[in-house]
């Protein structure tokens, strides 16, 4: 597997979160009382990303509620790394922080912290939303649209839609930041599939991005993602498609769902 590949897959490890910019049909978000019972505090999920038999990386995601500048917050991470011989190959250690109104799941702050290789990246970014303005400690102030979201906190702003109003095709707006610029990364939903983990077989809404080609991936057909068709909505699969084959990232464990994470078998 080249380098590029590698570093591509390992970096993004956390695009279990990655939802971004689209110009279709957004489906209906569900009440607080659906929001909550989504995920709370103390969530915890890992994943385990493999090429064939070989074990490349693993991936932590934590959600706390604490509080911040006086205001309650929820707080996600998440912690992607290399291991086994890709650990030796081309070492990575990233890490993705967010701190997200409850409510909104709109973010007050959000962190980038990356090792790959000898390459080593930190910023803070701060958004304000009423002012239309976010300010990013590596390039300065932007001018924001209305709903803005990070990476991590916009996983949790999905996880409150309703997706069951979605007819196959539609695309998900959504608007990121990431790599200190508004991100395009449409999702197309391709309608609801079963997946099979080590964790058993899960009914799932399939989402194929819609990608700018070249930017990260090579074609627009490089990436699938399955989130749970159940009241928790987390990601099951994320599937890089490269030119020397597939590789999963898919769930391996977890703890603190709001609702029993149920298989069919």
């Amino acid at each position: 597997m080249r380098e590029r590949e590698m570093k591509k897959i390992l970096s993004f490890l956390l695009v279990i979160s990655l939802i971004g910019l689209g110009a279709y049909k957004k489906p209906k978000q569900g009440g607080k009382e659906n929001i909550k019972e989504r995920f709370a505090h103390g969530e915890e999920l890992k994943y385990s990303l493999k090429y064939g038999p070989i074990h490349g990386g693993d991936a932590k995601l934590t959600l706390h509620l604490i509080e911040y500048e006086k205001r309650k917050a929820f707080h996600a991470r998440v912690h992607a790394k290399s291991v086994g011989i890709t650990d030796k190959l081309f070492k990575v250690e990233d890490i993705y922080e967010s701190f997200f109104d409850p409510e909104t799941c709109l973010p007050y702050k959000a962190i980038r912290n990356i090792s790959e290789g000898g390459y080593k990246f930190y910023n803070e970014v701060f958004f304000y939303h009423t002012d239309s303005i976010l300010y990013s400690q590596k390039s300065g102030e932007y001018e924001i649209p209305p709903d803005i979201l990070d990476v991590v906190s916009s996983l949790y702003y999905l996880r409150r839609m309703n997706l069951d109003t979605l007819v196959k095709g539609d695309v998900i707006p959504i608007i990121t930041f990431f790599g200190d610029e508004i991100f395009p990364f449409p999702l197309r939903y391709k309608g609801k599939e079963i997946v099979k983990t080590k964790l058993g077989k899960f009914s799932c809404y399939r989402f194929d991005p819609v990608v700018e080609v070249g930017r990260i991936f090579e074609s627009e057909d490089d990436m699938t993602m399955w989130i749970s068709a159940d009241q928790n909505m987390i990601p099951i699969r994320v599937r890089f498609d490269m030119i020397v084959g597939a590789v999963l990232c898919d769930l391996s464990e977890y703890k603190g769902l709001s609702s029993e994470l149920k298989s069919q078998e």
